[in-house]
């Protein structure tokens, strides 16, 4: 099985020696994803509302660039910077997997880049 890098204008380009995400057969691997823009790079820092919208937005570019979606998600990693902005990010989580609920781990990390509240990554599966 060969792996494939993943590569769209559509989500921010890698700041650093790694793919947006992987194609490795069915599955697809993105890499973590922050509140930055995808036309400029530029970090979007706002509530943890937006950020974590934007940050979906961008996982949702790479998995669209392989011809997935969402519902094609079985398992999400979601780095917060405050475990107090998790009910608040839950809620907008919530919306981009409201038919499609995924595994997901949650976890309070030190800090995240460019000052990020949350970052998030996910695992989808081709035929699932």
């Amino acid at each position: 099985m060969s792996k494939k890098g993943i590569h769209t204008e559509n989500a921010p380009a890698a700041i650093g020696p790694y793919q947006q995400g992987i194609r490795l057969g069915d599955w697809v691997f993105t890499s973590g994803q922050i509140a930055l823009d995808p036309a400029t790079g530029n970090f979007m820092a706002g509530e943890i509302e937006q950020e974590t919208e934007l940050t979906l937005k961008n996982i949702e570019a790479i998995l669209h660039a392989e011809g997935l979606s969402m519902e094609h998600v079985v398992k999400a990693t979601v780095y917060l910077s405050d475990m107090k902005h998790f009910a608040r990010m839950n809620e907008v989580y919530e919306k981009s997997f409201a038919t499609s609920k995924p595994a997901r781990a949650c976890v309070q990390v030190a800090a995240l880049p460019k000052g990020a509240k949350v970052e998030i990554d996910v695992i989808a599966a081709a035929n699932g």
